[in-house]
């Protein structure tokens, strides 16, 4: 699908979802001795998701594992909503679009493993992040240059943002 296309879908997105490891992570699971569990979030990504809220568009995040840290890293962006522990993602996403009155059209994901399909197939603009598996590659409409976890996760809110008209302003608010 040629970019002007993309932009245009992107255009009407009331809601970004977006899966936690793989997506706004690298996906490696760090483990400790003591039963730790250690995950890397990209700042720029995170960034990308406070200006894209700031923008009026709502996030979640739907993951099949539970972890304190994404709560807490999550929290500290200001996302609302957060489900963890969800072994059925399809499932959870349409309960929150129909709990805010959307449509699948309002609504974008962004996965990167088959756990996510069920999600991605509820929504207008499905997306993929680079380094994802190839049937999830197959089903978005539109992959990342970016892997997750580094930098993919910006580029969805940029995305987002400029078919909006919002970017250029968020820009411009660093230089005021």
């Amino acid at each position: 699908m040629d970019k002007k296309t993309i932009l245009n879908i992107a255009s009407n997105i009331k809601l970004a979802v977006f899966d936690v490891d793989g997506v706004l992570t690298d996906g490696r699971l760090i483990l400790g001795e003591n039963g730790n569990e250690y995950k890397c979030f990209n700042v720029r990504d995170g960034h990308g998701l406070v200006m894209l809220l700031e923008s009026g568009c709502k996030i979640a995040v739907i993951t099949a594992r539970s972890s304190n840290i994404v709560a807490e890293r999550m929290a500290s962006l200001g996302i609302e909503y957060v489900y963890q522990g969800e072994k059925d993602k399809g499932a959870r996403l349409l309960k929150l679009i129909n709990d805010l009155g959307y449509t699948r059209d309002d609504v974008t994901y962004v996965g990167d493993d088959v756990i996510d399909l069920p999600a991605m197939t509820k929504v207008g603009l499905p997306i993929a992040v680079a380094d994802a598996h190839p049937e999830v590659k197959s089903f978005a409409v539109w992959t990342t240059d970016q892997a997750g976890g580094q930098g993919a996760v910006r580029e969805v809110c940029e995305l987002i943002m400029q078919a909006q008209g919002t970017l250029q302003t968020r820009l411009d608010n660093y230089l005021s």
